[in-house]
């Protein structure tokens, strides 16, 4: 995998779970929907990743994360994954309310 590729990857069958470990299995569905879509052997999450899977609650991940993946060497065997679209959470819902009101 030669250069960077952004992948958005449905977490929505997560709540067809328990409430519990939501986010920790979030965090292991995305490794694994990038291991079998790159054929990578090492998947780095970054950060902004885990925040952003934690931002709403423990037990409510978001339904979906886009996801930007960079080669970290040139064959593609180690990845790192970076969030693709920053969201606030003051962000989504205010364009909404301007166009009503």
């Amino acid at each position: 995998m030669p250069d960077e590729r952004i992948y958005v990857i449905n977490l929505s069958r997560l709540y067809w779970t328990g409430r519990t470990r939501r986010a920790p299995r979030a965090l292991k569905r995305i490794r694994e929907f990038l291991e079998r879509h790159t054929k990578a052997e090492k998947i780095i999450i970054d950060s902004s990743i885990n925040e952003y899977i934690f931002s709403r609650a423990y037990d409510r991940p978001p339904r979906r994360v886009a996801v930007r993946v960079i080669p970290v060497d040139k064959e593609g065997k180690v990845l790192k994954a970076v969030l693709a679209i920053h969201v606030t959470p003051g962000s989504i819902g205010s364009s909404e309310a301007e166009d009503q009101g």
